[in-house]
């Protein structure tokens, strides 16, 4: 059995009656015992309000329905892929109307389902910074169509119109609000607070009744990805720690993130929210002294790791990308070299090297050798570059750069690094391939 498993399990046994334990431990098993990676097959009941539809792994958020007395509210759609099948989960669950749809932020993964869930009268509600946050992503729309597929390990599509504007997003929010908004519905009460981390728009809620946060993407069961490999705009550690400090406030005994499963039990929330800040801050005050020590980005990368007692996993996001991120993010792209002022990149110096070291051959042989006598291959990857600036149809630089990344992705346990790797392999097959 899994640990995702267990905890699962272990999530939803408080919430059975004695009475019922046997039958109720059974028919966890049905719903979550299986392949790892799949989702429930139907809605998982949290609590007599609210429901989840499953996302699948980091490509669509969960989708919750939060049932009163007076209709229903909706928190995160998922990705357009996934809406229809949590749409069909949920209204198995409850037919009631839905009187808002709850947007943590605006992910397309989180916003994939708005149109199916909006009827008459429904109205959806997202934190102000929503509208220059999907501005953004419109506006590098063919940009972010070719990373986000490659992050995703999805085929890249054909995009029309892939330079729409500066001005270009399309909001679909009826309210907008910019520290707290508050409604009631029926015996609920939902609470809406700006909690800035994985966007600049991002919201958590809050349901006083139920003593449950809706945390979105602010909480994996991974370090986060305070910069992501696809690109984006500064991720701010510390708006993470001020954000996760708020939610720890309301002293919640149920915690729903946008992906993964609940947590429940105020001490275990506790525990995990705050390690999690902890960690975050560890790592961001740590680059923030090397910085101001002089240190060099990529110094602080080989170095820089976390405490065991704050080790949250890097399944998700990377610690090293992140402390590139911040670094990169407080001082740009500058690194005080003369040499990075200018429009030549270091590559044009690469195929000089080439032909110092006597030619590509040479410099495919050693590449050849780490990778046959060591786990150095990274080193290979960086030959195999200078190779390919020397000569880019060299087919034995093609296949040391392709055998490279197939091992860097044996040994990688992270889900968006082996998809970027896997995109490198796919590319070095295509050109090995070619005519």
């Amino acid at each position: 059995m899994s640990k995702n498993l267990l905890s699962s399990i272990l999530f939803f046994i408080p919430f059975l009656r004695k009475g019922t334990f046997c039958n109720g431990l059974l028919l966890l098993f049905t719903l979550f015992y299986v392949p790892q990676f799949a989702t429930a097959a139907s809605a998982i009941k949290i609590n007599n309000n609210i429901y989840m539809a499953q996302g699948s792994s980091n490509i669509s958020s969960n989708t919750f329905m939060v049932i009163t007395n007076q209709g229903a509210v909706i928190i995160d759609t998922s990705s357009p892929a996934a809406a229809p099948q949590h749409y069909e989960m949920l209204k198995a669950v409850s037919s009631a109307p839905i009187r808002y749809i709850i947007i943590t932020h605006g992910h397309g993964d989180h916003t994939g389902g708005i149109d199916l869930w909006k009827e008459s009268g429904t109205q959806v509600i997202a934190q102000n910074n929503l509208i220059e946050f999907l501005d953004y992503q419109t506006r590098l729309k063919g940009f972010f169509a070719v990373r986000n597929a490659k992050q995703a390990g999805q085929p890249i599509p054909v995009i029309s119109n892939p330079n729409p504007g500066n001005f270009a997003g399309q909001n679909p929010a009826d309210i907008l609000f910019d520290k707290k908004y508050q409604f009631t519905l029926g015996e609920l009460t939902f609470q809406l607070f700006s909690t800035p981390g994985e966007t600049p728009d991002h919201l958590s809620v809050w349901i006083p009744e139920l003593q449950a946060a809706f945390v979105g993407d602010n909480f994996y069961n991974s370090f986060p990805n305070i910069y992501s490999l696809r690109g984006t705009k500064p991720r701010w550690a510390l708006d993470y720690v001020q954000s996760l400090n708020k939610v720890l406030s309301w002293k919640p005994r149920l915690m729903l993130p946008s992906h993964g499963m609940p947590v429940s039990g105020n001490a275990t929330i506790t525990q995990k929210l705050t390690q999690y800040q902890n960690a975050i801050l560890y790592v961001h005050d740590a680059v923030v002294a090397g910085m101001n020590a002089g240190t060099d980005v990529f110094t602080l990368m080989n170095s820089i790791q976390l405490p065991p007692d704050l080790y949250v996993g890097e399944a998700y996001g990377r610690v090293s990308w992140s402390i590139r991120g911040i670094y990169e993010g407080y001082a740009g792209w500058f690194d005080a070299n003369p040499s990075s002022m200018y429009s030549d990149p270091p590559q044009v110096a690469l195929s000089e090297l080439v032909s110092l070291a006597s030619g590509v051959d040479n410099v495919i042989q050693r590449a050849q050798e780490i990778l046959l006598s060591s786990e150095d291959a990274v080193l290979a990857l960086h030959l195999a570059d200078a190779v390919l600036a020397a000569d880019g149809n060299n087919i034995g630089g093609w296949t040391v750069r392709r055998d490279a990344l197939v091992k860097l992705k044996s040994l990688s346990t992270n889900g968006i690094e082996k998809n970027w790797l896997q995109s490198g392999i796919d590319e070095a097959n295509a050109k090995l391939n070619s005519p």
